[in-house]
């Protein structure tokens, strides 16, 4: 193995881990009796995704996982994340159990345990069963009651080896981007009149967190999108815009989650929505709060005659990866520090839940993918960590994403995130020199450990 620089310390017993999910890596999306889920309908759409490709093959894991576990393995990773897909367990999002689809993650969960990581699984990373989607999908509350049932029956096949859940990743992306703005499944443009389909997915945080622990999960969380927000100048209008962006994409599920509360700013737009203990539902006790960061987002006012009070702007200054993000670390331990600051007890231990960068490094003639720049990213993003943690912040684990190249939703097969290269025509995996250096991390943080 290479020679690589100092490793982050970080408290014993943290976790290093990596993330992934079904729909960008398993393939396979019209075998084993699954469904049909948003994705499938929404990548269809000419020019929805940029390189016109979809998840329907993929990387190809559904039958491949033994071999990607494998690498997990080699890894030495402590955790791994990865998420059920929906309409593979209950194809038509309720009635009928496909019970070849829970199978293969039985198996799924067998060869995590195998490999020595403890798996995270999410319940819900974007997949909606299309059929619930024709009822009305997440705008129909009815999709709440779905969602608890098929959590109940995952829960009760896998909740006795799955050490950490999480019921609904990053429902502000789902909310803004699948509803807001049209840009990811599926694909609806409602500007504000989406803030329904975020009550919605929260209640179905709550429902499934409550159905989790009926069945004796030991471990439940959340993993939440969230960015520092920097408004683009001091104008008061451009602050205003900051903060209403800032409540839309973090208050709404920092505050409901933990409080019990909208903010402010937006409870008056949710009372026609909001019904008696809904709060409380939403308000579940949590193990740990995911924290998905990759960059901190600028905001302006709009024009007055725009759709939307506020817009994104460059952050000015900072390099950026592929996919166009700014690289900001101390933006992360910023973000960690603030929060634990105005949370306080309310806030359970952190993780960074999902975290990486789209580079799209290949390999060279001697077949090495010499991915640095994904190796600084990493790096700096851990040292971050560590800062906040020296600071008194409780992390307790970082899961990199992803473990491998996949498919990356809008973006299609064009982003890279993945410490293993994939090799879209021969689906052959090849760990990058970011693999052997996560490792190095790994190994470097267990040695420390046991002195």
């Amino acid at each position: 193995m290479r020679s690589f620089g100092a490793v982050p310390q970080l408290p014993q017993g943290f976790c290093f881990g990596a993330s992934t999910a079904a729909y960008p890596i398993e393939g396979a999306t019209a075998e084993g009796g699954r469904g049909a889920s948003i994705w499938d309908a929404f990548s269809a759409r000419p020019g929805a995704i940029v390189d016109g490709t979809s998840g329907s093959r993929s990387i190809d894991h559904y039958h491949r996982f033994n071999e990607d576990l494998a690498l997990l393995k080699d890894l030495g990773a402590g955790g791994y994340r990865f998420s059920i897909s929906w309409p593979r367990v209950v194809p038509a999002g309720r009635g009928a159990v496909n019970q070849r689809g829970l199978d293969f993650y039985d198996r799924m969960v067998d060869a995590v345990l195998e490999a020595g990581a403890e798996p995270m699984a999410t319940l819900y990373h974007w997949d909606l069963p299309l059929a619930l989607q024709e009822d009305g999908g997440w705008l129909n509350p009815a999709t709440v009651q779905a969602f608890a049932e098929y959590a109940a029956v995952v829960a009760d096949r896998l909740a006795d080896r799955v050490a950490h859940w999480v019921p609904v990743a990053e429902p502000s992306t789902h909310t803004i981007l699948g509803h807001g703005t049209g840009t990811h499944a599926p694909g609806l443009k409602l500007l504000f009149d989406c803030l329904p389909v975020a009550h919605h997915l929260l209640l179905a945080h709550g429902r499934a967190a409550i159905e989790l622990r009926h069945a004796g999960a030991p471990s439940v969380g959340c993993a939440n999108n969230h960015a520092p927000m920097w408004p683009a100048s001091d104008d008061a209008a451009d602050v205003g815009a900051t903060k209403l962006f800032d409540a839309l994409w973090n208050g709404m599920y920092l505050e409901p989650m933990l409080l019990g509360r909208y903010p402010v700013d937006l409870a008056p737009l949710l009372e026609d929505i909001v019904q008696p203990g809904d709060m409380a539902t939403i308000r579940q006790p949590l193990d740990f709060y995911g924290v998905n960061y990759y960059s901190p987002l600028r905001i302006a006012a709009a024009d007055e005659d725009a759709d939307a009070p506020f817009r994104l702007v460059e952050v000015l200054g900072r390099p950026v990866t592929e996919a166009g993000w700014s690289i900001v670390p101390d933006a992360l331990r910023e973000w960690l520090i603030l929060t634990r600051a105005r949370f306080r007890a309310a806030l359970p231990p952190l993780v960074i839940t999902e975290t990486g960068a789209a580079y799209g490094t290949g390999p060279d003639e001697a077949g090495v993918v010499d991915d640095q720049l994904r190796i600084d990213f990493l790096q700096a993003h851990l040292e971050a960590v560590a800062a906040a943690v020296e600071r008194g912040v409780d992390v307790r684990g970082f899961y990199a994403w992803s473990l491998l190249d996949g498919f990356e939703w809008d973006n299609g097969l064009r982003s890279r995130y993945g410490l293993v290269h994939v090799d879209f025509d021969t689906l052959a995996r090849t760990p990058k020199r970011s693999f052997e250096w996560y490792a190095h991390v790994i190994a470097g943080q267990q040695h420390d450990d046991s002195r």
